[in-house]
């Protein structure tokens, strides 16, 4: 087999990143823009070993899983990738890019089935980054999203994925691109509006409480599901000895301490944007220690005990460093939020002997897309310390 080579074949299920896998001549082939079920006609492009790519010639057979894109700019715009897809399929096939990330990179046999929160498949994400198509130092430009091959901008007039307030912006053409600015950040939620080319900063309603954002300091970009997340936590730190202090690692703006705060005598949140810890000041009521700096940085001068961490590190996962401290050193109760099976998996089986993954829980943050959010809840293994 060469590239250029021509064939028909079934998609199985999607990988990873989106893409559609199947089987031929031993070897496994992605290809994009394909739902599990589809019978294609595709073109290898690709070899790599056991695996390859392969571009979509012509759909022979769609799929009933398959679902008509509802957005125009599907397929040359590169903010969603499964609009092809049924949400219910995608639902489906998340669960398994999960599992497969556990057993195939994790090595761990978890055999609980576990539960994915779906979200609003449309007008779900609160939180926007935009690039700014046309800026220059004396004007502002068009606001739009990276094209899905390369680094051209397609300029946007609506986004049927973004909060109805992002919405009515772009339509109305009233968002504001700062000039000079190659992207920016936009938050709506309800009343609250705050762009980088406006009003940055404002107060926000998440689960009762009032939490201080500024739009160009990041903060999670699906509020519905934050909500039901940071129940979830908190019935997590149900488990933990509330004696002791409690962690808050990448805290960000201290939205889970704020809640946390009210169970534990103290909060120590780190974090090394210093922009969101002095928001996490903001948000907190209660006294807590605040600590600029890298996981590893932080643990390297730790000298105290905690009754429960929380963990919500970016895709790359926890620094090695880290790994070891919470091996060596790691409260009995560990609330891990992932962005990244992946990474999530590599994590666990760095852990695992000290900890038990306990239980697993995974959240729809980003439908139409292939990315999931995961709570993992570690419980350290009596004679481990």
């Amino acid at each position: 087999m060469k590239t250029g080579y021509t064939f028909d074949a079934r998609i199985e299920s999607l990988a990873a990143g989106g893409a559609g896998v199947l089987r031929l001549e031993g070897r496994a082939f992605f290809m994009e823009r394909c739902a599990p079920g589809d019978l294609v006609r595709g073109r290898v492009t690709a070899l790599n070993g056991a695996w390859g790519r392969a571009e979509l010639v012509g759909l022979l057979e769609a799929s009933p899983d398959r679902a008509e894109p509802f957005c125009g700019l599907y397929g040359r715009c590169g903010g969603c990738g499964l609009q092809h897809v049924a949400y219910r399929t995608q639902l489906a096939e998340k669960k398994n890019m999960v599992m497969d990330a556990l057993s195939r990179i994790g090595g761990l046999s978890y055999t609980q089935e576990f539960a994915l929160v779906p979200g609003a498949p449309l007008e779900y994400r609160n939180r926007m980054r935009f690039h700014s198509l046309g800026a220059s130092r004396g004007a502002p430009g068009i606001p739009g999203l990276k094209e899905r091959r390369g680094n051209a901008v397609v300029a946007l007039e609506d986004c049927p994925v973004s909060d109805p307030g992002i919405r009515r912006a772009l339509r109305n053409k009233s968002l504001v691109v700062p000039p000079g600015k190659k992207n920016f950040a936009v938050y709506s939620r309800e009343d609250t509006f705050l762009s980088e080319g406006g009003r940055r900063r404002g107060a926000v309603s998440i689960a009762g409480k009032r939490l201080v954002l500024d739009a160009a300091v990041f903060f999670q970009s699906n509020a519905a599901l934050l909500e039901i997340l940071i129940q979830d936590i908190l019935k997590a730190a149900d488990g933990a000895d509330t004696k002791l202090p409690a962690a808050d690692v990448f805290a960000g703006v201290g939205t889970f301490s704020a809640f946390l705060e009210t169970i534990f005598p103290r909060m120590d949140l780190v974090e090394e944007n210093k922009a969101a810890l002095a928001l996490a000041s903001e948000n907190l009521k209660k006294d807590a220690r605040f600590f600029p700096l890298k996981d590893y940085e932080w643990a390297s001068r730790c000298g105290d005990a905690y009754g429960f961490m929380v963990l919500d590190p970016p895709r790359g996962g926890l620094s090695p460093y880290f790994s070891e401290f919470l091996v060596e050193r790691g409260a009995p109760l560990l609330a891990y939020v992932s962005c990244n099976p992946a990474t999530l998996a590599r994590d666990a089986k760095l852990l695992a002997g000290a900890y038990t993954l306990s239980s697993l829980k995974a959240y729809d943050f980003y439908p139409q897309t292939p990315h999931i959010e995961c709570l993992a809840v570690f419980t350290r293994e009596k004679g481990a310390l």
